[in-house]
């Protein structure tokens, strides 16, 4: 509950925050979530939703210059191999283990995306209404414990939980 607490904060709170404290200056600083939580398919959450930037910087530096190489849902497939990796950095390095756990699941969520975008998917209606939002559960939610892997919780977020407790 702590790690999904700080997680929300972090994500949904700090963010925003530092987005308003630019607006308040000038800058036009879009907030980096955009209603993540509305999300009713797995691709609206990961292309219009979730960490808009990375997003965009994923979007210029990996799909755009490969879209017309190798096609456009395997540069995407590249872009979450490549957040995998970003995710396996800073998740399992600092744990020193679970190591391929962050990237496994990124796999999984481009998996999903194709299905998503596949005639089958389309067909079966994974790309709308209650059967897109209970698709994009299965695949956000499900292998959640890949991404934040138990080494992740008691290595990282646990000596974190019980610092903050100290003060």
């Amino acid at each position: 509950l702590g790690m999904l607490g700080l997680i929300l904060l972090l994500h949904f709170g700090t963010f925003q925050i530092v987005s308003l404290l630019w607006q308040s200056i000038g800058v036009k600083a879009e907030p980096i979530m955009s209603a993540p939580l509305r999300s009713s398919t797995l691709g609206e959450f990961w292309g219009k939703r979730w960490n808009l930037g990375f997003r965009q910087l994923a979007h210029q530096l990996i799909f755009r210059p490969l879209h017309r190489t190798i096609g456009a849902g395997a540069a995407g497939f590249v872009v979450f191999v490549v957040s995998g990796l970003i995710h396996d950095l800073v998740i399992s390095v600092p744990a020193r283990g679970g190591y391929g756990l962050p990237t496994t699941y990124f796999l999984l969520q481009g998996t999903g995306i194709t299905i998503e975008h596949s005639r089958f998917g389309k067909r079966i209606g994974l790309g709308q209404g209650t059967p897109g939002w209970f698709f994009m559960m299965a695949f956000l939610v499900g292998p959640v414990l890949l991404l934040f892997h138990p080494r992740f919780v008691l290595r990282v977020i646990l000596p974190f939980m019980r610092a903050i407790h100290a003060l």
